[in-house]
């Protein structure tokens, strides 16, 4: 019997793929190749290779050892996260069709890599390493669409500020004014984001539109909606390509949730919506030479959206979408633990009067809610910030939607007033988890969305973030040297 990674390897139009990076490769000028992965807090991982090696490397993959999901960072005991030094090492296949050249230095390629158990392991060797968040979310969606001929479309909102360097390269504040919607401070920060969507329309990023946010050097940049997990790769290379623009300008690429308080916070809203049917097609953002695979440049569009009001004087999604309401509320706290994934992330819901979501319900234009009706046939999960791992996110997204539809669950009627107004009213309504310690309580007691991260993965995002908490609560801080150094007597 086959193993996944011989199934993976030998599919059929594969070898094919692999001639046609060769001829790219060669035709580009290529020398060397990017072969990477998100770790379970979304950092990029991996290895690189000279060109020379694509057809042996296609073929048998690169070991990395399987540490490397989880950062290769220690707990605060000094042990490795997740595995020890005796564990075998991880076996990553790039995927042809997710070539791409860097546009600032154009010897350089890129793939997305699957990533397997080893070849040798005892157990299941060979086989999808649920470490993997990406495969894992890419496997989900498949089990999802074969259960209910539905497809996710995923479409995200990565608020994040250019910060500015003192001598000594620590951040020295926001590089504009926290003044939203203001032209003047976008102007002032256009070298910048012209270079971004430069290298993002190189990359397959179909930029739609932009502006400046309200907190200090704060930009938000939004691209085409899309399949959920190729909308993620798009997150997490539009962030490698922030990086790269922040060095070529000496700006620092800030996608910390709340690094300033009393302005908006770093959020990164999910506007998503299920789908049956639809063709993709590659658009090719102005370019005359595509440097990767038409898959790089591909978006789906058509078919029908199921989220759409049914009958002409409703607002009311259609049928599915309001099962699939009902089963994200039912799970947001839960998703918080995924969505507000770090310490820092709780500051943005502590900080009043900067329509961060805090209360678990759902309403149409409703700020001051986990999830809202964006607009006819679009929801936008709120309860999410810049710090995300989105591969996660669209993983415990899908979960919750698939109980909230096996189980036809009540989404209730939406909230149209100001959540605060509405409580003063005498409405009874429960708040988000308010800290990241109680949010991994509600992700342990909920096995919907610990579904979403299968085999190791939970107990490895389980480890890696009660561990950061844990640092935190034994952290003297400079409040509590403000607060309490003098308190008595």
């Amino acid at each position: 019997m086959s193993t996944d990674i011989e199934n993976f390897v030998d599919a059929p139009g594969r070898a094919e793929l692999v001639k046609e990076v060769r001829r790219q490769i060669d035709e580009l000028g290529i020398e060397y190749l990017y072969l990477q992965f998100p770790s379970i807090t979304g950092r990029i991982c991996g290895k690189g290779i000279p060109a020379d090696h694509w057809e042996s490397i296609a073929k048998k993959g690169f070991q990395l050892v399987y540490g490397a999901t989880v950062n290769l960072f220690t707990n605060r005991n000094g042990d490795y996260f997740g595995y020890g030094p005796e564990a075998a090492e991880l076996v990553g296949i790039p995927e042809p069709d997710t070539f791409c050249q860097l546009p600032w230095d154009k010897r350089v390629g890129r793939f997305y890599c699957t990533l397997f158990r080893n070849r040798e392991e005892r157990e299941d060797p060979g086989a999808f390493l649920t470490a993997d968040s990406r495969g894992n979310l890419r496997r989900l969606h498949e089990t999802f669409q074969e259960k209910h001929g539905l497809h996710l479309r995923c479409g995200t909102e990565p608020e994040m500020m250019w910060l500015k360097k003192d001598e000594n390269g620590q951040p020295n504040g926001g590089y504009s004014n926290p003044y939203c919607y203001h032209i003047d401070q976008f102007e002032s920060l256009r070298p910048v984001y012209m270079k971004v969507i430069e290298y993002s329309r190189a990359m397959g990023l179909d930029i739609i539109q932009g502006d400046h946010e309200d907190a200090p050097g704060q930009l938000e940049l939004n691209w085409t909606y899309d399949d959920v997990v190729r909308n993620a790769d798009r997150l997490t290379t539009y962030r490698q390509i922030c990086a790269q623009v922040a060095r070529e300008f000496n700006l620092i690429a800030c996608f910390m949730t709340k690094p300033f308080m009393g302005v908006s916070a770093s959020g990164c809203h999910h506007n998503i919506s299920l789908w049956k049917g639809g063709e993709d097609g590659v658009k090719p953002l102005g370019q005359k030479v595509r440097a990767g695979q038409d898959e790089v440049f591909t978006y789906r569009s058509g078919g029908d959206n199921t989220f759409m009001p049914e009958g002409d004087d409703s607002q009311m999604p259609g049928q599915i979408g309001q099962y699939a309401i009902g089963g994200i509320t039912k799970h947001l706290d839960a998703l918080t633990a995924i969505g507000c994934s770090t310490v820092n992330s709780y500051r943005r819901l502590w900080d009043t009067g900067f329509w961060a979501p805090v209360f678990k319900d759902w309403g149409f234009q409703n700020r001051t809610t986990g999830l809202r009706i964006s607009a006819p046939g679009r929801f936008e999960f709120r309860s999410v910030d810049s710090m995300v791992n989105p591969y996660l996110m669209g993983a415990g997204l899908l979960q919750a939607m698939d109980d909230g539809l096996d189980n036809e669950i009540p989404c209730g009627k939406p909230e149209e007033r100001n959540i605060y107004a509405a409580i003063e009213e005498g409405k009874k309504v429960e708040k988000l988890p308010m800290s990241l310690g109680d949010a991994l309580e509600a992700l342990a007691k909920d096995d919907v969305v610990k579904s979403a991260m299968p085999g190791e993965m939970y107990r490895l995002y389980d480890e890696y973030k009660r561990d950061e908490w844990e640092r935190f609560m034994h952290t003297t801080t400079n409040w509590d040297l403000e607060t309490y150094l003098d308190y008595l007597p």
